[in-house]
Formats: structure tokens, C-alpha cells, sequence
């Protein structure tokens, strides 16, 4: 018999019930007690959901109230000292690790949060220090949440994030030099007992994630699981089922020899389902398979006629008691369920599949290659007519957008001259000082605003009114940032719900969910609109609100879009065309607005890209170099329609920009701003090695927490960076955008990162 098994489900809840609840905790709106039994009915609904749906292989511990690898750094005491020393209580310390805390005399930033592989979705890093030491928690949260389950009469397969992944994917604190990875024979241990408490409370197999076998790993890292695997498997403990996704294992495949004693080995079979036949052949005698062929990325129907026949293909090769039908991943990074999904078009919607459905798609998929096509035909009739009707709609093609592609040129990519000759235009047209001050875009989105959008669509308010509204918010903002002595100023962005679902919803090709909503990180939920088709600009998407904000202040006044590469990654792409495709549809109708913009009267433009670098692929190689040049020219034809006078910017997260770094000066921006707050500063040195010769905005200070930094903090991050950077390239800018804190804190912290850029800004004139 072929099992069907899920590798992970959503958290939230289909309504969000986790992000309410874990905010109204936050703001001391809701006790702890309240918090914890929310969770544990979100926890017991969605066991029951895979459960009824007929899956044999539910996962447990794939819950979280903020991030699974912060659940681990709680789990083994990976916590740095300077959280433990205050005695927080465990859930509020939890939460100071993932979001900082600023309360009661306390006063900690939170841990460096980066995106999970190349999705987007963001995890807390192991922080590790030279003295590190493990110790597993008194009440493990795995063995809880399995327990939790059986008491509900359903037997789960736990989940852990592997040892060796837990450490690679770390990282040694600041002023401390330990390699993670060094600390395995540490880890290990801590990972015995659980395992040993797992099996006495019933577990017979567990999910151990070891996903970084899909990078290119230092020797040292690939030696690391051979030892540790052998003390992992044994009497006494739960079979394994080792899980690797996002991509393929085939270069790793000096590993598996370590292997041969795990019970089972998954491979994502969605993202290259070419490593199929060669995983086969390394498996062991009586290792079992976990073939993922139901897409734990993508919102897309899955095609059963492919996947059968993908199972079968390994199913002739190890039987069908050595095969597990699985999703290819967690199901974390699609939305709970298709069912409240009520204005969506009949044709589109059918097209789609989230969690809930994917979670019956594995259980169609077991039971076809168990029993036999006829056991699930009405099924398969359906599915197979779903896929005819999305390959043949009118709704996919455009012609007029392909045509236009067609006439691209090489010319089109480039600004009319070097950044020398532009920046000379630039410096007379705007007059900006040293250490010019600017924020990423966003303001406070407040919850009159969010009221008052609702009312619009609802229809409960005129057009007019909703206007009149927007306009009161944009001077509000404006005269805020002008009171703080601001020197390139923003609109704020009232108007815009989400940054790349506000540009779907004014771009032919797109579709959009109601509740659709997939965590990004912590209690942060968005929802990715879907690029069904050819995209293309019917009108001007950002024109009057930035014309506006022009109106009602001297200052120079920054039009904020959203690049191509991000509009199509925080999306749910299509999946039968190439992404290069899509993307370069996306630049061209970004094009347009950009010499909109600038008809307008603004004359700095950023063009978001925080997607680049998660778009780039896992591992070195031409794949990646590929990536990169479509990516840069997408980002290039965008941009390059202005006048030298015009300045372009461009946003990323992550400041870790080794690896690709001849990309990011080939973007040719005139100024960039990057995540950089919670990085070392060192990690600029990239820029001073390769004598970057334009302009960049480090942040300053991270956004993700409520935290309110100091004056001297600021000025001594400003300090390391001109350690790497020229005082005449260096902009003052927070991490990231404001959208999501609170008018207070956005103000106190916005001050003191003014003051700090007066406070150089005289030095180095004097």
C-alpha cells in the first residue's frame, strides 16, 4: 500500500485566528492562558482536517506560534544570555527572540530573521556563541504536540528541523568566532533524548528536516551527518524519514552513504523531478521514498495524470510499500483553504488548489496508484478537464503583449548616460545635503486607514470620499516627515494595501484572493496575488497619489513601486511559462509608470526589489548566472526610460550580497538601500572591495521590532559603516518599510535617526 503524507500544514488558521491572537497577547489584550489554548484548537483542527481528508501520515510539531527553527533555539537552550539574564517569563523570552522587547526596564533587539531558503517566508537564526552549550527543554514542545494529538486520537509523525540544518543555517553572535557547525557532537545528544521521549509517548517515525542538503555544502557540513545520523538511528528510537525540499539532492549524493540506516529519504519531485531516477538508485535495500509530487509552493492545481505516473515511476522501482505519495514541502507557504473563496471567477478558481485541497490531492494520488485509476476516476475526469481548460483559455494569452515583448532591444536597458554624468544632474536638480535622511516607502497603516479602504470596497463610500480621505492622510504624512526634518520625503502609501497585491490589482493578468493570506513571518500574513496570464498596464497605477504628495511639500517627493523580479516572487507565478517571461511583461508595464512618474513631477523613483536575492537560485552555477541577467535586464527595462536628473533607487533585504554582487552593480541604481540592521557591518566591505561606485542607504535600524533605538545606537551604527563607505555615498535609512508599526515608535525612532545623520552630517562638513 502506498501511504499519503503531508510534510507540514499552515498555521494561522483559515480566518488568521493565530496572528489575531498572538497579537492581542502582545498588546495585552488577551492573557497567556487565552493565547495558549487558541493554539492548541488550531492545532487540533487542523490534525482533524487531514485526518477526515483520509491522510496517513499527519504531521505534529510543524505549529508555531512565531517560527519552527525559534521553536528549536527555545528547544535545546540556544537562547544568547542577554535574553535569559531578565527572567522572562518562557513565552514572553520566546517572543523577545523573534520580535525584540522593550517593556518593564527590558530592553533587547530581537535575533537576525532572513528569508527560509528561497521562499518567503522569513525564520530566526541560531545565534550561537564560542561557549555554547544545549540542553533540551524540561517540557519539549514536540513531545507535547504529539501527545496533544494521540489524546485526540490521532498518531502523528513529529517534525524537527535536522541537526546539521539547525547549525548551517546559524550563525556565531556578534564578537564571537564559533563555526556552528563545529558544535554537532554538542547537539546530537540533546537530539537523542528527544528522540527517546518521542518514542516512549508512541512515535514510530519521525520527519527530520535536513533541507541544506539542497546547497552546494563546505566539506565539513556534508561530514557532519554521517556521525550524527549514526547516533540518530538505532534501538529505541523512532524511524527516520530524512526530508530535503526546494531542490535536488544529486550533488549531495556522497552524503547518503551516511544515510543507509534512516528509514526513509524525501525529495521535492515539483522543483526537479529529474533526481527521481537518481535518488532511486542510491536508496538502501529497504529504504523507503517520500516522493513530493503535490506542490507545497504554488497555488496551482496539481496535474494527477504527471504525478501518477511519477509515483508509478518509483513505484516499479522499490514497490509499493517503499513509497510514500507526499506534498513536496510544508504546506506553510500556500493558503488554508480554496473553500472561502467566494468572488473568485468559477473558471479561474477551479484552476487553484491551497492546503486544504492539496491535503485530499496526496490522498487522491495514494489511493489511484494503490488501487488502480478506477478507484478514483471521478477524480481524475475532473482534474484532467481542469487542465484542458487552463492550457486552451483565452484568459492566459495576449497579443498585444507578447508583440511588444517581441520589439524589446538592448537599448531599451540602458540609461541615457554613466552614473558620473547622472549624479552631476541629480546633485544640482535636488540639492540634497551629506547623508541625505529618507524612509523605504511606507507609513503606519492605521486602523482608521484600513476602515476606510474596507468601506471603499465595500461601496459604503464614494470614490470622492475615499479620495478626500487619502489626500488628508498624504499631507498628514508629509508634514510629519517635514517636521522631522526628512530630506527626500515619501507619500506614505495610505492608499496601498500590499506592495505587490496593490500593482496586481491595476495590471491585466492578474487574479486575487480574499483569504488567501500565507505567513511571511511571525504574526505578519500576506496575501500573493495570482498571475494567470499575459500582464500588461490598462492605466497608471501610482500617478495621482505621488502627484499629490508633489503638491503639498518643496521637498523632494519619492515615487515608491514595486520591482519586477519582487511582483512576480510574491506572487504565485504561473507554472507554464518561464519566469523570465513573466517578469519581463511585469518591467515593461512598471516602464510605463516610471516616465508617468516622472511627467509628474517626481523625480527620485525606488523600484523595490527585496525579492532579487531570494530569487536567486540555491546553488552556484549557471542556473544562477542565467537568473541573474534576466533578472538584472528586467529590473534595467523598468528603469531606463528617464532623464539623467531622475534618480533612481532601489530597495533589497538582505545585506549578505557576496555571492552575487556584480548583479547588483549591474542594476545600475544611483542609490540603493538595504537591510542591514541586525548584519554585521563588516558584510559592506563587499562595496568597499569593489569600489562601488554609486550610492547606498544601509538601514539603520530594524523595522520588524517595536523597538525604539537610541540617538548613540544609530550613530554607532553609522560609525561601522563609514568604516566600508565614503561619507558622501552614505544615506540614512530605517531597514525597511514602516507599514507595519505603530505612530509612536515610527516617530521617536525616526528623530533619533535624524538627529545621528545631523550629527555626521556637521561633522564631515566642518
Amino acid at each position: 500500500m502506498v501511504q499519503s503524507s503531508v510534510l507540514g500544514f499552515p498555521r494561522m488558521g483559515g480566518n488568521r485566528e493565530l496572528k489575531k491572537a498572538n497579537e492581542a497577547y502582545w498588546a495585552d489584550k488577551l492573557s497567556r492562558d487565552d493565547l495558549l489554548a487558541e493554539a492548541k484548537r488550531l492545532r487540533l483542527e487542523h490534525w482533524k482536517i487531514q485526518k477526515d481528508a483520509g491522510v496517513d501520515v499527519i504531521p505534529s510539531n510543524d505549529f508555531s506560534h512565531y517560527d519552527h527553527v525559534l521553536d528549536h533555539i527555545k528547544l535545546f537552550n540556544a537562547v544568547p544570555e542577554r535574553y535569559t539574564k531578565h527572567q522572562l517569563h518562557p513565552v514572553d523570552e520566546y517572543f523577545a527572540l523573534g520580535r525584540g522587547h522593550q517593556k518593564d526596564g527590558v530592553d533587547v533587539p530581537s535575533l537576525e530573521m532572513v528569508k527560509w531558503f528561497d521562499s518567503n517566508y522569513h525564520y530566526v537564526k541560531p545565534t550561537l556563541q564560542d561557549n555554547q552549550t544545549f540542553k533540551l527543554a524540561s517540557k519539549p514542545k514536540p513531545v507535547h504536540d504529539f501527545l496533544e494529538a494521540k489524546e485526540a486520537g490521532i498518531i502523528t509523525r513529529p517534525v524537527l528541523v535536522g541537526p546539521v540544518s539547525f547549525l548551517a543555517l546559524g550563525k556565531a553572535d556578534r564578537g564571537q568566532s564559533v563555526d556552528p557547525i563545529s558544535l554537532i557532537d554538542k547537539l546530537v545528544p540533546e537530539y537523542v533524548e528527544l528522540l527517546k521521549q518521542l518514542k516512549e509517548a508512541g512515535a514510530e517515525t519521525v520527519q527530520i528536516d535536513e533541507p541544506v542538503l539542497v546547497f552546494d555544502l563546505a566539506p565539513k557540513v556534508k561530514a557532519a551527518f554521517k556521525p550524527a545520523y549514526e547516533k540518530l538511528v538505532g534501538a529505541g528510537l523512532p524511524k527516520l524519514v530524512l526530508a530535503t525540499y526546494f531542490g535536488d539532492i544529486v550533488h549531495n549524493f556522497d552524503v547518503l552513504p551516511g544515510l543507509q540506516n534512516v528509514y526513509g529519504i524525501h525529495i521535492d519531485l515539483v522543483r526537479n523531478p529529474e533526481q527521481l531516477q537518481s535518488v532511486v538508485g542510491q536508496l538502501g535495500p529497504n529504504q523507503v521514498l517520500s516522493a513530493g509530487v503535490v506542490d507545497g509552493r504554488n497555488i496551482w492545481k496539481t496535474n494527477f495524470k504527471r504525478a501518477i505516473e511519477t509515483v508509478e515511476t518509483a513505484i516499479q522501482k522499490l514497490g509499493k510499500d517503499r513509497v510514500i505519495v507526499a506534498t513536496s514541502s510544508s504546506l506553510l507557504h500556500t493558503p488554508h483553504s480554496l473553500d472561502s473563496e467566494k468572488k473568485l471567477e468559477a473558471d479561474i478558481k477551479d484552476w487553484f488548489s491551497f492546503a486544504v485541497q492539496k491535503v485530499s490531492e496526496v490522498v487522491v494520488i495514494a489511493k489511484a496508484v494503490t488501487e488502480g485509476p478506477a478507484a478514483v476516476r471521478e477524480a481524475l475526469e475532473a482534474n484532467a478537464k481542469s487542465q484542458e481548460a487552463r492550457a486552451t483559455s483565452g484568459r492566459t494569452n495576449n497579443g498585444a503583449v507578447k508583440d511588444r515583448q517581441s520589439k524589446v532591444t538592448a537599448a531599451d536597458h540602458e540609461r541615457q548616460s554613466p552614473f558620473p554624468e547622472r549624479y552631476a544632474q541629480q546633485k544640482t536638480h535636488l540639492k540634497l545635503p551629506l547623508f541625505p535622511t529618507t524612509t523605504i516607502g511606507s507609513f503606519p497603516q492605521t486602523k482608521e486607514i484600513r476602515i476606510q479602504r474596507n468601506k471603499f470596497t465595500k461601496g459604503d463610500i464614494t470614490a470622492e470620499e475615499y479620495e478626500r480621505f487619502i489626500e488628508k492622510e498624504i499631507e498628514e504624512v508629509v508634514k510629519i516627515q517635514e517636521e522631522l526634518d526628512l530630506d527626500v520625503l515619501v507619500h506614505g502609501e495610505p492608499e496601498r494595501n500590499d506592495m505587490v497585491q496593490y500593482f496586481g490589482e491595476r495590471l491585466d493578468g492578474y487574479a486575487f484572493t480574499t483569504n488567501g493570506w500565507v505567513q511571511s513571518y511571525g504574526s505578519r500574513c500576506v496575501r500573493p496575488p495570482i498571475i494567470v496570464g499575459d500582464i500588461s498596464r490598462p492605466a497608471p497605477m501610482t500617478v495621482k497619489e505621488s502627484k499629490y504628495a508633489v503638491s503639498v511639500s518643496k521637498k523632494p517627493m519619492k515615487g515608491m513601486l514595486t520591482g519586477p523580479i519582487t511582483c512576480l516572487r510574491w506572487s504565485f507565478p504561473r507554472d507554464d511559462v518561464h519566469q523570465s517571461v513573466q517578469a519581463q511583461q511585469l518591467a515593461l508595464a512598471l516602464r510605463d509608470e516610471v516616465v508617468d512618474l516622472e511627467a509628474a513631477g517626481v523625480y527620485v523613483i525606488q523600484v523595490d526589489e527585496p525579492a532579487l536575492r531570494e530569487g536567486l537560485p540555491l546553488r552556484a552555477g549557471s542556473e544562477r548566472e542565467k537568473y541573474l541577467a534576466w533578472a538584472v535586464d528586467s529590473f534595467k527595462l523598468s528603469c531606463a526610460g528617464v532623464q539623467d536628473s531622475t534618480q533612481i533607487h532601489s530597495h533589497f533585504c538582505y545585506s549578505e550580497f557576496q555571492d552575487f554582487f556584480h548583479a547588483i552593480a549591474a542594476l545600475d541604481a544611483d542609490v540603493l538601500s538595504i537591510e542591514n540592521s541586525k548584519s554585521d557591518a563588516k558584510l559592506l566591505k563587499v562595496f568597499e572591495d569593489k569600489a562601488y561606485p554609486r550610492h547606498i542607504g544601509p538601514g539603520v535600524y530594524d523595522i520588524h521590532s517595536p523597538r525604539v533605538p537610541s540617538e548613540q545606537e544609530i550613530k554607532d551604527r553609522l560609525a561601522e559603516m563609514l568604516v566600508f563607505l565614503r561619507p558622501e555615498q552614505l544615506w540614512v535609512n530605517p531597514d525597511c518599510g514602516l507599514k507595519t508599526r505603530q505612530w509612536k515608535e515610527t516617530k521617536a525612532a525616526l528623530l533619533n535617526m535624524v538627529n545621528a545623520a545631523k550629527f555626521y552630517r556637521e561633522k564631515y562638513s566642518s
